[in-house]
């Protein structure tokens, strides 16, 4: 059955996973276009690991296009305590929102992937055709097992069925909504937090995990909002592509810098004796600059944002510790 992929006039764009920080930053970009009507669906709605409700929302709902944005996601920790529930929710949070969105007739689907499912090994930058080129690092395996299944439950569909079902790579993200929580959250809203507690607290030091040397890239939640909005109105886009600043810089140097930001003037310690993970990850993002696409919100500026919005978070109304 080959679909309809031209984007309609008005469509009914449903974020799975709107609650996350994704799935805000999403629904915040679109919240002021009149062409969309925004669908939501929280938990409480529809459980998008029940692979009967979401056939039942889809069905009620008639949704033009979807973003796939819920996921199970922690940092090394949590990866390394629950591996069988990043399996598992993943590929099931996958495979019932791509089966439905064929079966109820979506024009236009977009998976939300991760450049952590790229071989551990693979070279830097990373490309996105390096994809499957190697082994898996081992303190994410599970999640970006089921990841990569998504991605290419999405390129199987468009190869067998015709229909514009395709994925965005997004690297580190950072920004309002982050997960908060001392032990299963990624490494830059941990710090932050560590830093800003450091400084309340008065404390002389702070020890973050690993040698502090492996590399990493981050990017602006709103810029991959923004991004996948960009993505949804291409005519021919990749089956996948990267999205991200392709600017890197170390653990230990991302840590100076939110010191900084949240006005810690105490020691930083490493502790090698904690897992560093993959030594080095940024993305080359050449395939998205060539459709007309770059991030506008630099390191800098984005931790002031974010450190505020933190603030506000905590006093307002708690900050997420999923």
């Amino acid at each position: 059955m080959n679909a309809d992929t031209s984007a309609p006039s008005n469509q009914r764009l449903f974020v799975a996973g709107h609650r996350g920080m994704v799935g805000d930053a999403i629904c915040r970009r679109v919240a002021n276009d009149p062409s969309i009507e925004l669908l939501t669906a929280g938990r409480d709605v529809v459980d998008l690991c029940d692979a009967e409700a979401v056939d039942q929302y889809y069905a009620d709902n008639r949704p033009d296009a979807v973003v796939v944005a819920a996921a199970k996601v922690g940092g090394i920790y949590a990866n390394s305590q629950y591996p069988v529930e990043f399996l598992s929710q993943n590929m099931k949070i996958a495979m019932n929102c791509v089966e439905a969105a064929y079966k109820h007739g979506v024009r236009r689907l977009l998976f939300l992937g991760s450049t952590c499912i790229y071989p551990r090994d693979a070279p830097q930058p990373l490309v996105e055709s390096a994809l499957l080129s190697g082994p898996l690092e081992s303190t994410n395996e599970a999640y970006a097992i089921a990841k990569i299944a998504g991605l290419k439950l999405c390129q199987f569909y468009r190869q067998q069925y015709g229909v514009m079902f395709h994925s965005a790579m997004p690297t580190n993200l950072y920004g309002p909504g982050d997960n908060y929580h001392p032990e299963n959250s990624h490494v830059l809203p941990a710090l932050l937090r560590r830093f800003h507690e450091a400084k309340e607290e008065q404390r002389d030091s702070v020890t973050i995990w690993g040698s502090g040397s492996p590399r990493r890239e981050f990017l602006h939640v709103d810029d991959l909002a923004d991004a996948v909005m960009h993505l949804m109105s291409a005519s021919h886009p990749p089956d996948w592509v990267n999205v991200g600043t392709g600017e890197d810089l170390t653990i230990l140097e991302l840590a100076k810098k939110i010191a900084a930001v949240v006005g810690f003037e105490g020691e930083i310690k490493t502790d090698p004796s904690k897992p560093d993970g993959t030594p080095r990850k940024v993305t080359d993002v050449s395939r998205l600059h060539e459709m007309g696409w770059r991030h506008e919100i630099d390191l800098d500026r984005g931790l002031k944002q974010t450190y505020a919005s933190f603030l506000k978070e905590e006093a307002e109304s708690g900050l997420r510790q999923a």
